[in-house]
């Protein structure tokens, strides 16, 4: 059955997560944390980051680039991650990659919820 309030044209409200603005990038942020956890979630992330960027404007396009730079960064540190664990140290360091995403990940769900944009969205640290 369809809705009666809503007309044939008229988006559902639910489709507001996939237009580009401070919920979808919210929502990529919390897909982000997930992946540490659930690895698949952050190749969604990363899709609706890329298909999204460009098109919000203002403080969020900041986010944007932010989110985006967090994924790509932390692929390569990963990749070096795994090519240090032969000789051992890139266990370690993978936990220390780990902190680094999940604090550039907070920075941006808190600066997001304050309508804030991201100081230095090129940054390859914090």
């Amino acid at each position: 059955m369809s809705d009666m309030n809503s007309g044939p044209n008229e988006p559902r409200q639910t489709d507001r997560w996939l237009e580009a603005g401070k919920t979808n990038i919210q929502i990529i942020y919390v897909l982000y944390l997930v992946s540490l956890a659930i690895g698949v979630t952050a190749l969604i992330g990363i899709v609706l980051a890329h298909m999204n960027r460009g098109k919000a404007g203002g403080w969020v396009e900041t986010h944007y680039t932010w989110a985006i730079r967090t994924f790509w960064i932390g692929v390569l540190y990963g990749v070096i991650c795994v090519v240090l664990a032969v000789i051992g140290i890139g266990f370690l360091l993978m936990i220390a990659v780990a902190v680094w995403a999940i604090v550039r990940i907070v920075i941006g769900l808190q600066k997001s919820s304050r309508d804030e944009p991201i100081d230095n969205p090129e940054s390859w640290l914090i």
